[in-house]
């Protein structure tokens, strides 16, 4: 058992190669055919939100991610030429909420597939809405 207390650690800062690997994983979980849908969306790690991004957030509380583009289901057929979209995991207020390792990587999936979500057009009352249907689904509320 001794292996497995490693996990368990507080982390008081993760090494970001360790905190980037695990948004690659998350990332490279999704099945291949969202995967390919991902072609023009830069996800980043980034240790807190920039002012510009600060501002736009400011009615959400405390930010884990955040996407910022134009999602899938409003593009017109003159989308072409742009900035890709960009999905930003925010290390430092996921590593002061969640003190251990196994919590920190489950719940950076979970930011990653929500904001992942945002770029195929669903929005956060829709999302709460299927999280919640999963929690009853499952037995939690």
């Amino acid at each position: 058992m001794f292996y497995a207390a490693s996990l368990f650690y507080n982390i008081s800062q993760m090494e970001l190669d360790r905190f980037e690997n695990l948004v690659v994983a998350a990332v490279a979980s999704l099945p291949q055919e969202f995967q390919e849908l991902l072609e023009n969306v830069d996800v980043v790690v980034q240790d807190t939100l920039s002012p510009v991004q600060a501002r736009r957030a400011a009615r959400y509380g405390t930010v884990l991610g955040l996407y910022e583009g134009v999602p899938r289901t409003v593009r017109g057929g003159g989308y072409n030429l742009v900035a890709p979209d960009k999905i930003t995991i925010f290390k430092e207020p996921l590593e002061a909420i969640f003190t251990s390792e196994l919590e920190l990587e489950a719940k950076i999936r979970e930011v990653v597939l929500h904001e992942i979500a945002h770029h195929f057009g669903l929005g956060d009352e829709r999302l709460s809405e299927i999280e919640a249907e999963k929690r009853l689904k499952h037995g939690r509320q």
